[in-house]
């Protein structure tokens, strides 16, 4: 829908031709990663992983998948992986 005005045309629909900072895509919160690869916790895993190949335990927020746990387990784990929310782990000791 434009409107006329001086014999100039103008839009009147947001982010045209417009030079702001909106560009319409979604933006990203930050996430503050708390866990490194190499370094080691103490967990209990609090779930298992929906494919129940794995438990579920979690850090600050943050997801952690651990091969060979379940439910219940409070074991030691070394980070293997790190992914955009969640991070892989190997039990080091149980």
């Amino acid at each position: 829908m434009d409107v006329e005005t001086n014999g100039e045309s103008t839009s009147n629909r947001p982010n045209e031709n417009n030079s702001s900072n909106e560009t319409g895509f979604r933006k990203f919160r930050s996430f503050r990663i708390p866990v490194k690869v190499g370094e080691e916790y103490d967990v209990k895993i609090e779930a298992m992983s929906k494919r129940g190949d794995a438990g579920v335990a979690k850090i600050e927020g943050m997801v952690i998948f651990v091969a060979n746990t379940k439910e219940g387990d409070e074991v030691k784990i070394k980070i293997t992986r790190v992914g955009m929310g969640y991070a892989i782990a190997d039990v080091v000791q149980q």
